[in-house]
């Protein structure tokens, strides 16, 4: 069972990737409902799949289209699409097949070896340790999510409020219920989340949605040449590396990989006038790093109960709703999980390499279906799965309440991501801060006097001050530029 859902994960994965605009996020959070009728280890697994499954399929686009179908294949147009340009649309899906196959085996194995390492660290910890870890985690995810800090930190303070509505888990009181015995238990997760990623993404994605113009590129023969396997080598081994340190990151993951990635191969190079015009490096470097950054971040999730980013908030949410709170205790308490996810990846991948090179031409065709279409049937989907989860048509307009809210600011330039980020961490966050403050008696500064916590708590405050001066550096700067056009004026 747990095979045929690796299969099936990683084909909707490729399915979504294709899509531009869709994306893993929306998609989770659009299947939320489905995990209630499996059992954890196969929710995981499935979803899973899906995330770096997606990964593979936004490739395709990026190349043939110069349409990133995900967010995490951005960097693969800059020289993907002019290879497909050159009549090497071929060797440069082939290659970011094997680079992402490579990337992907390079953090299954990292997974294997730092796991139980950090796992056992991570048994040292206490409430104020878990409540500071769920607090930088946020701060974290803002500072690397976002251009606007400020905005993310509002966002993430707006998670953690709405975390908190429902019936006080120590002393039984009604919190922000205004009466509703509907709110007593709380915010369903799976509503918000398929409200802001799913209903919100939907509606923002129908609005700019367009058919792609031209013809697709030729795709030819897809294995890449003797020499540009030698050329890929080392953006390989070193895009393996940077995305499995960037995925353990909060707020890393794949996009941070790419980009990091495609700037070291371009630096390194003797030639990077290359860079831009077809160069394989720029394809084989940020395609091994963002299928390694999206397995890696798994580490942290299982290890420590931390979702480094907003796709992995959603699993993790998936498993709190199983009954399964991931940590350090996971591997012993339920190994099957655990490894089973770490097999379904090594599995996932294989699946992916052979799938990938043959069904590029199926997969393309997806992209004739008219984005309307989609839409309407994931609407219809969606409130249907939100509805068969508690027979609730309360939670049918949280659906429809945050689809708006979540539609609103993208329009705005808010980003969701650290909203859920947050909402589900709070619900980690609150109870981590209420036992350690009844163990200390309310002393507050027991946060800062225990060494683990207080390193922690000193790096979220000294990332809110980089960004902070940041943002006012930015401010003066946009100030004196506008400036500037007003003298000339005069």
């Amino acid at each position: 069972m747990n095979l045929l859902f690796v299969l099936l994960g990683v084909l909707a994965g490729m399915v979504i990737g294709v899509i531009p605009g869709l994306g893993p996020t929306a998609t989770i959070a659009l299947l939320l409902p489905l995990t209630y009728s499996l059992e954890p280890a196969t929710a995981v697994i499935l979803l899973a799949g899906i995330y770096y499954g997606s990964m593979y399929g936004g490739t395709i686009t990026s190349v043939l289209l110069r349409l990133p179908g995900e967010a995490a294949s951005v960097v693969t147009t800059f020289d993907g699409y002019q290879m497909a340009r050159q009549g090497r649309a071929g060797p440069a899906l082939g290659i970011a097949a094997i680079g992402s196959f490579v990337g992907g085996l390079v953090a299954v194995v990292g997974l294997v070896l730092l796991a139980p390492v950090l796992a056992s660290f991570a048994l040292k910890f206490g409430p104020p340790e878990f409540a500071v870890v769920a607090l930088l985690g946020i701060v974290l995810a803002a500072y690397l999510a976002s251009r606007r800090f400020a905005a993310a930190l509002l966002m993430a303070f707006c998670g953690l409020l709405l975390a908190t509505v429902g019936q006080d888990s120590i002393e039984g009181s009604a919190r922000f219920t205004f009466g509703s015995l509907e709110l007593l238990n709380g915010l369903d997760f799976v509503a918000v989340a398929m409200g802001l990623f799913g209903l919100g993404e939907l509606l923002y994605t129908l609005e700019h949605s367009r058919q792609p113009a031209g013809t697709v590129a030729r795709v030819g023969h897809v294995l890449p040449s003797r020499a540009e396997l030698r050329q890929s080598r080392g953006p390989i081994a070193r895009g393996s590396l940077i995305g499995f340190v960037l995925g353990l990151v909060p707020g890393g993951g794949g996009m941070v990989a790419s980009l990091a990635s495609y700037a070291t191969e371009k630096r390194r190079s003797k030639n990077p006038e290359r860079f831009g015009r077809g160069a394989i490096e720029g394809v084989a470097g940020p395609e091994t790093a963002n299928n390694a950054g999206s397995q890696s971040s798994f580490i942290p999730l299982l290890t420590l109960g931390l979702p480094p980013n907003p796709v992995l908030a959603l699993i993790l949410g998936a498993l709190l709703i199983q009954g399964v709170t991931p940590g350090p205790q996971l591997m012993n308490e339920h190994p099957d999980i655990f490894w089973g996810v770490i097999a379904s990846m090594v599995v996932g991948n294989v699946i992916l390499l052979v799938l990938n090179l043959p069904l590029v031409r199926v997969f393309i065709r997806i992209l004739d279906v008219r984005v309307a279409i989609l839409v309407a049937l994931a609407v219809v989907v969606t409130m249907l799965g939100v509805f068969s989860i508690n027979n609730s048509i309360f939670d049918l307009w949280v659906v429809l309440v945050f689809g708006v809210l979540g539609y609103v600011m993208r329009k705005l330039g808010f980003e969701p991501g650290p909203l859920v980020l947050a909402f589900v961490l709070g619900v980690l966050l609150e109870p981590a801060i209420r036992q350690t403050l009844l163990i200390s008696g309310g002393d507050v500064t027991v946060f800062v006097t225990r060494p683990i916590s207080g390193t922690m708590l000193a790096l979220a405050v000294v990332f809110i001050g980089v960004m902070a001066v940041r943002s006012v550096r930015a401010r003066r700067t946009r100030h004196v530029t506008d400036r500037q056009p007003e003298k000339a004026t005069q």
